[in-house]
């Protein structure tokens, strides 16, 4: 899906109306205040983030106006220690309120939490070698100047175009455009003040298909750092629909043991799960079945993981993380071999490892294609089930126990048969993992996830 909407540049946001209510400057006075403060309090450390943001989000159901939301909200966060390692005590408070009397009040609140804890051997900021000392340009802020009049217009043009690809496309459950600008400053008393802004656009679409009284749904989005990087309205709306068509008469199926062809979005939700069991919280609270795994052989040896934050306009890029803490390129996963967790500075230590620029999570992970398109998965997979849409949180990540309802296409002779329901496939992340066949070249983007379809070489599909 190329994109044809116009992109909005940096220089044209005065005119146009993208505004942010503070400038970087004023942004980075009120985090000084605050560190200002907590010094003056006796804190032995703070850390601060000031962060503001505004945009316009439509709902068009069936033509109609469902919601237009127009959002402005700023906010600071505020962490501050009582104490040295590894006698610290830690206390946070918040506010919406950025006048000098609610900074002071925020960071009052936060030092009387932080008296009032237990020690922790492990609380305290980040080491100050660890942290970003040069600003990286990451070109993430791409203002949208979307009227609401245009907004409209544009999930009308999803919804239209879905609907006319057959008079079976009898409902919707919405088309949603959205615009969403950010920008923040993270500072700490070590020393530290970067911050940026940026910004996230989305289209999306949901349709319900009937036939003979028999309804079936499915959809599809497209979010992007960039506009002009957005689907074409018509062809993500044709998409949608062709989706939600695709399904009608679908069957259940015998309960049997079988290759499983996991479609790429429904993929990146597996990456998912392994991002989790590999996350410092579940690690040092040893549930995960990857605790003690670095080193070891946890997937085939086909697959690799590369964690890349510093790739230009991706969804999930940052120079630094939420602590501050420089990202890096690195493995994760080099040819089933597990090489790295994802460690924020708490769990690190806990762990006795370093942090690896994780706090609030992982950025931009790529599954390295090691197979054919989609249509040559199809192929190798020759007789088995393809899944587009899993149901429920049936993962338990302290046994790898994995069971998801779901819904797609039995395969035969490497072609789509016919469509699938009320089916759940069931396995062990482990595996699961140690089972992928190849992974798909046709790779799409979920939120920090790019990935293409997974094959795994077998499991229990539970039908009739």
């Amino acid at each position: 899906m190329n994109a044809v909407l116009p992109a909005t540049s940096t220089q044209q946001t005065s005119k146009t109306g993208v505004r942010f209510t503070y400038t970087p400057e004023q942004l980075r006075g009120f985090a000084q205040q605050v560190l200002e403060l907590a010094r003056r309090a006796g804190a032995s450390a703070c850390e601060c983030e000031v962060s503001e943001g505004n945009g316009l989000s439509v709902t068009v159901r069936m033509g109609v106006v469902e919601t237009i939301e127009h959002n402005r909200d700023k906010a600071i966060g505020v962490t501050v220690y009582a104490g040295e390692r590894p006698a610290a005590r830690r206390g946070h408070a918040s506010t919406s309120d950025l006048s000098a009397a609610a900074l002071a009040q925020t960071v009052e609140a936060a030092l009387a939490i932080a008296r009032r804890t237990a020690v922790d051997e492990c609380a305290g900021p980040p080491e100050a070698a660890e942290l970003a000392r040069v600003p990286r340009e990451l070109d993430l802020y791409h203002p949208w100047a979307l009227g609401t009049g245009e907004a409209i217009a544009l999930a009308r043009r999803l919804e239209r175009a879905a609907f006319a690809l057959s008079p079976k496309i009898r409902n919707s459950e919405g088309a949603v455009v959205s615009a969403q600008h950010g920008q923040f400053v993270l500072a700490n008393s070590l020393g530290f003040m970067q911050g940026y802004p940026t910004s996230r656009h989305m289209l999306s679409l949901s349709v319900i298909a009937e036939e003979k009284g028999l309804m079936q749904r499915d959809d599809w989005y497209s979010s992007a750092r960039v506009p002009g990087l957005l689907a074409d309205p018509e062809a993500l709306g044709r998409y949608a629909g062709a989706r939600a068509l695709a399904r009608l008469r679908s069957r259940k199926i015998p309960t049997c043991q079988a290759p499983v062809l996991l479609e790429a979005p429904v993929a990146a939700g597996l990456v998912g799960s392994f991002v989790n069991a590999a996350s410092g919280g579940n690690l040092y609270r040893k549930s995960s079945f990857l605790l003690d795994a670095l080193g070891r052989q946890v997937f085939s040896a086909g697959v690799s993981i590369e964690e890349r934050p510093h790739e230009p306009r991706a969804l999930a890029s940052a120079a630094f993380d939420e602590e501050g803490v420089a990202t890096r390129s690195r493995s994760v996963v080099d040819k089933g071999q597990l090489t790295g967790y994802f460690l924020g500075t708490y769990s690190a230590r806990k762990l006795g490892m370093k942090s690896t620029g994780s706090a609030g999570g992982a950025h931009n992970l790529v599954v390295a294609a090691n197979g054919p398109d989609f249509r040559g998965l199809l192929a190798k997979l020759r007789r088995g089930l393809l899944v587009t849409e899993l149901l429920g949180q049936g993962v338990n990540l302290v046994t790898g126990d994995y069971s998801r309802g779901a819904a797609g296409y039995w395969v035969e002779g490497g072609e789509i048969a016919y469509p699938v329901e009320e089916i759940t496939i069931a396995g062990n992340l482990k595996d699961m993992f140690l089972g992928i066949a190849a992974v798909g070249s046709d790779q799409v983007v979920r939120g920090a996830y790019r990935c293409g379809s997974i094959l795994i070489d077998n499991m229990t599909i539970a039908g009739n």
